[in-house]
């Protein structure tokens, strides 16, 4: 019985979702912006979502900013994230094989190619950072299938309309509970498998700096790149900012900034700690020149000790 109405619950809010998409769809991007400055004021300044966290976060990472300064990033961030939302709902419509070029500039891609078409294995390693669902979604319409590793959402409705949307240009999902034999799978073939590599990974994660905090991290990727030697190569795709200091909707740099090579690994990068440190140090450099639009709503540096 318990089982039955769960169901009906998830289907109603699955119809939800789905009303609410097609209204977003029916906007245009103007419009659409214009919606989501109105809602990034509201979760910021009317009704204020997870305020504490927010505020905590960006002082760790930034402690010379000003209670002011923080409250300005935190309004940019939840503008950022309903821009992507509206974005991700009307991508399938507007970005098409012929017409990419109008939404998205490529920046230092040249090596990624190159390696994709060397018949090895390549990790991909990015952070809740721009708008890193068109980053997969781009590399399908590429032509460059990729895996990524996402959690299943307990809603069994939302979950499948979210994974139709992804892979709807030839990205696929591996299941981050019970996907190991999945992502060894597409490694031994020589796939492109994709992380997101920013969330604290708990007791059994290896501790490193992020922003200079110690911050728990997942071991998979640099263990998987030692094993497979796959090259681990970060990338973003950050929205564009406009001459006054806005945000471009659906226009972005996709970008690849740095590969680390396991069959030529500097001395200083050696093991699983250091290769881990050092995409993680990439992906805070980034985060640093576009701190709003990163995903400040994770407890990245969760209090307690881990097993390294």
């Amino acid at each position: 019985m318990k089982q039955s109405v769960k169901l009906v619950i998830d289907y109603l809010v699955y119809l939800l979702v789905r009303v609410l998409f097609c209204v977003v769809q029916s906007l245009s991007l103007r419009v659409g912006h214009t919606l989501a400055r109105g809602l990034a004021w509201l979760f910021t300044d009317l009704i204020p979502v997870r305020r504490s966290l927010l505020h905590e976060n960006i002082q760790t990472a930034f402690p010379e900013k000003t209670p002011k300064e923080r409250q300005l990033l935190i309004r940019l961030m939840w503008e950022h994230l309903f821009l992507m939302g509206v974005e991700i709902a009307l991508a399938n419509r507007k970005i098409q094989d012929l017409n990419w070029k109008n939404y998205i500039q490529l920046t230092g891609v040249l090596p990624l190619l190159s390696l994709l078409h060397q018949n090895r294995p390549v990790i991909l390693v990015t952070g809740h950072f721009g708008n890193f669902e068109i980053g997969g979604f781009s590399l399908g319409i590429l032509t460059y299938p990729s895996n990524s590793v996402a959690r299943s959402l307990d809603n069994p409705f939302l979950n499948r309309f979210i994974k139709d949307f992804r892979e709807s240009t030839g990205q696929f999902l591996v299941s981050k509970k019970g996907g190991a034999p999945d992502i060894l799978r597409v490694l031994e073939n020589n796939g492109l498998m994709a992380f997101l590599a920013d969330q604290s990974a708990g007791p059994k994660g290896c501790m490193v700096d992020f922003f200079g905090k110690p911050a728990s991290t997942f071991k998979a990727i640099a263990l998987l790149s030692l094993q497979f030697k796959a090259p681990i190569v970060v990338c973003y795709s950050l929205r564009e900012i406009n001459e006054n200091g806005e945000f471009e909707p659906m226009k972005f740099e996709m970008s690849i900034t740095s590969i680390l090579d396991p069959l030529h690994l500097p001395p200083n990068i050696q093991n699983v700690k250091e290769i881990t440190q050092w995409y993680t140090l990439k992906l805070e450099e980034g985060i640093r020149t576009h701190p709003e639009q990163y995903w400040w709503l994770h407890r990245r540096w969760k209090p307690g000790k881990t097993k390294e």
